[in-house]
């Protein structure tokens, strides 16, 4: 077997199935799990309509590219989305399985491990990127997010040294798990980056389509392209799915699109990969990518939401105000975030997840493994060269992500509970 595969680290829900091994919630409370991003709204009825109107294209192989007619869906939409002057369906998009199989597979596709490898990743993460670095041959450069940095990575404090390293920057707007959104300006800082020290820049935008205020959607790396006279996308990748847009996860569907030179490459890859959307989903995805009419219903039910369990939560727990997705990420009284997670279980049967699964201590070689130190079991101070060494400590220690993904009143009941649980542990 490869041996990378032994680099990989539990899964978060693996281990938050350890946490809770052996603890027996009281049973007259039924199970509120706010863990896993799984949509529970109902998906979009038409697409679910188009996809059995087109069963019997289930007979026919699909082409890796896609059908044309989804691509130019897809197309249309991002222009609209993000008010670009042009892209390509032809050679600027391409249909994929999903995000998290786009991530992966582009991970394994693009990183030359013939040298210096690195794949700088937002540290609390969506651990796709961490196993398809690792497994790619690659090395994670863990950037924190912190609260002094609005939840956002901070840039400034990786060096040029190490910026050459990289050949891959992971970006995730709006963030899994802390909600931050990466303003234009960023997305511009960061693209003028990657013409300076040639890397590409891959910005994970699944939850670009839920936000609170409906006045102000969160911009995309395209569109910073875009406003930089950049139409030919250079450097960078989108990836797009219909999980959260259109409370369909189980369809599988989604987009990369961006750099025509990147796009050309990865499609051969996919061929031989073997992983071409079904016709049926794809027709599926068109009438999905067609109509905005659902996904503003979607918006509003967050928003009642968010309103909802911030009216019951803020009065016992401190957590960024929202911007996007569909995550609280509340830092928790006594600053130990298993031991919450296993009480609450215990107490109240809800399930959430402690921060400290989704990130990692970064310190010494940026692998998030200890640093050696000054011989006296205290860790070594940064290196100059962006790893951030000071203090390994994980930023996602001391803190819970809940998941708001459940209709309004499953998920104000746990809201409460957790209040409940809170007040009467004080």
């Amino acid at each position: 077997m490869n041996p990378d595969l032994d680099a990989l680290k539990p899964y978060p829900f693996e281990k938050l199935a350890t946490l809770k091994a052996g603890v027996t919630p009281p049973a007259q409370l039924a199970h509120i799990p706010l863990t896993i991003g799984e949509p529970q709204h109902a998906p979009f009825a038409e697409a679910l309509a188009t996809l059995h109107a087109h069963q019997l294209d289930f007979a026919r192989y699909p082409a890796t590219a896609g059908i044309p007619e989804l691509r130019g869906a897809i197309a249309d939409w991002a222009r609209r989305r993000f008010r670009l002057d042009g892209l390509d369906p032809e050679h600027q998009v391409l249909p994929v399985n999903g995000t998290r199989e786009a991530i992966f597979a582009f991970v394994q596709a693009a990183l030359d491990r013939s040298r210096p490898a690195r794949v700088a990743v937002p540290n609390p993460f969506y651990q796709i990127y961490e196993g398809a670095t690792l497994l790619a041959g690659g090395q994670p450069l863990y950037l924190d997010c912190r609260a002094e940095s609005g939840f956002r990575p901070d840039f400034d404090a990786v060096s040029a040294e190490v910026w050459r390293e990289v050949q891959i920057l992971f970006l995730c707007s709006p963030g899994n798990p802390t909600g931050a959104v990466t303003p234009q300006a960023e997305f511009e800082k960061l693209i003028a980056l990657a013409d300076e020290h040639d890397f590409i820049i891959a910005s994970d935008e699944c939850y670009s389509e839920l936000y609170l205020d409906e006045s102000a959607p969160p911009p995309g790396l395209l569109e910073a392209c875009a406003a930089m006279g950049r139409h030919d996308y250079r450097r960078c990748l989108v990836f797009h799915s219909l999980s959260k847009r259109s409370n369909l996860p189980g369809l599988r569907s989604g987009f990369v699109a961006g750099d025509a030179d990147l796009i050309a490459p990865f499609k051969r890859y996919r061929t031989y990969h073997g992983c071409a959307m079904s016709l049926p989903l794809q027709y599926a995805s068109i009438t999905a990518w067609n109509d905005e009419t659902h996904v503003r219903a979607n918006r509003d039910a967050y928003r009642a939401k968010f309103a909802a369990v911030t009216e019951i939560l803020a009065p016992v727990l401190e957590f960024p105000a929202p911007e996007a997705s569909f995550y609280l990420w509340p830092a928790v009284p006594g600053g130990d975030d298993e031991a919450f997670t296993r009480e609450l279980f215990a107490a109240e049967h809800v399930s959430v997840l402690p921060g400290s699964y989704m990130g990692r201590p970064a310190t010494g070689d940026g692998m998030g493994r200890p640093a050696t130190g000054d011989g006296m079991g205290r860790p070594a101070a940064g290196d100059g060269m962006g790893r951030q060494g000071a203090d390994g400590t994980n930023p996602g220690a001391g803190r819970i992500r809940l998941a708001l993904v459940a209709e309004l009143e499953p998920t104000a009941e746990a809201a409460g509970r957790i209040r409940r649980f809170i007040e009467r542990r004080a």
